[in-house]
């Protein structure tokens, strides 16, 4: 060891701690499987998993079919065909229903979750797109992207009730289980509106400052944030629904569309038409960028809370569809 004198004094270089932690590595992707899927090698779109059966709910839009893939034997039990343009869906356990919007067929298929039987369709809008639940209602609601309206559908009898009208085109939507609201991006007023599902009335519009073109959008009910996509610029913007401003914004991929969370381990998935899956690690009301994942198509992103893997459905892998299967660790 070398000591330096300085001024008469021995100066004796300082050791680490032994209490001192060492810097946690950056987290890496590393994928777990690629599951091949049925269907010829076209477009997929939204995803819902249902945490009571295990299934993730999966729109093969290009191939108008919807699967049903069990997470925990990793194969599909159940294929539906006849889904023309599937492009939302939303898997309901408290009434065991699975609601599909058929954006090619102007309607939305009513499914048994358990089995994937075709029970109703229900026909409406231009293009029907993202779907939300309210359970007090007993009401799903659909976003009709060109009819520039909100669908709504009584879950019980399953037929149609009074459009609410929207006045601009919408993007998706999503349920707030804190407030009772239903919330829905008008994309072409940059705006998040909210609906009292009791009595379908739109009860409150927010400005998103800093996000163009407002599509996919996440409502993170417990922390009272909404993360909300620009399809034209490229970011995504954390809006706090207590003041209705936004705190930040942040960028991704081009063409943001599907955002998913994982709530145990605070993190944010935000997938873009570009192949891009942005993560994000939620701090307070402020987002941290983790490792970003790039493949082909990969613009459908979900997670497993218990698993806390992510599912990306890639249209085509060597000719033909596969499911993904991602960690993030």
């Amino acid at each position: 060891m070398v000591i330096r004198l300085i001024f008469g004094l021995a100066l004796i270089p300082s050791t680490p701690r032994a209490d001192a932690q060492e810097p946690r590595p950056a987290p890496v992707w590393r994928v777990v499987a690629d599951v091949p899927l049925p269907g010829k090698a076209a477009r997929f779109d939204y995803q819902s998993f249902d945490v009571t059966t295990g299934r993730l709910w999966i729109a093969h839009m290009g191939a108008g079919e919807l699967l049903a893939f069990d997470v925990r034997a990793r194969q599909v039990v159940a294929r539906v065909r006849g889904m023309p343009g599937v492009t939302g869906v939303r898997a309901v356990p408290v009434v065991q229903r699975v609601f599909a919007a058929l954006s090619s067929g102007h309607e939305v298929a009513v499914l048994d979750s358990h089995d994937g039987r075709v029970l109703a369709r229900v026909p409406g809008g231009r293009f029907p797109d993202g779907l939300a639940y309210a359970p007090r209602a007993r009401k799903v609601f659909v976003s009709d992207e060109y009819g520039r309206q909100e669908l709504v559908i009584d879950a019980t009898s399953l037929t149609e009730r009074r459009p609410i009208e929207m006045g601009g085109e919408v993007g998706n939507t999503q349920y707030d289980s804190i407030a009772d609201r239903i919330w829905v991006a008008v994309q072409t007023r940059d705006e998040l509106a909210a609906i009292d599902p009791l009595t379908d009335s739109i009860v409150d519009r927010v400005a998103v400052p800093g996000i163009q073109r407002p599509h996919g959008f996440h409502v993170d009910a417990a922390r009272r944030l909404i993360y909300v996509t620009g399809e034209e610029n490229s970011r995504v913007g954390v809006l706090n629904l207590r003041t209705k401003r936004m705190v930040d914004t942040y960028a991704v991929g081009q063409a943001p569309d599907v955002l998913a969370m994982d709530p145990e381990r605070s993190r944010l998935f935000v997938a873009s038409e570009s192949g891009a899956i942005s993560a994000f690690e939620i701090q307070g009301d402020s987002l941290a960028p983790l490792p970003r994942y790039t493949a082909t198509h990969a613009h459908s992103v979900a997670v497993d809370p218990a698993s806390h893997l992510v599912y990306v459905p890639l249209e085509n892998v060597g000719g033909r569809p596969v499911l993904r299967i991602l960690r993030l660790e």
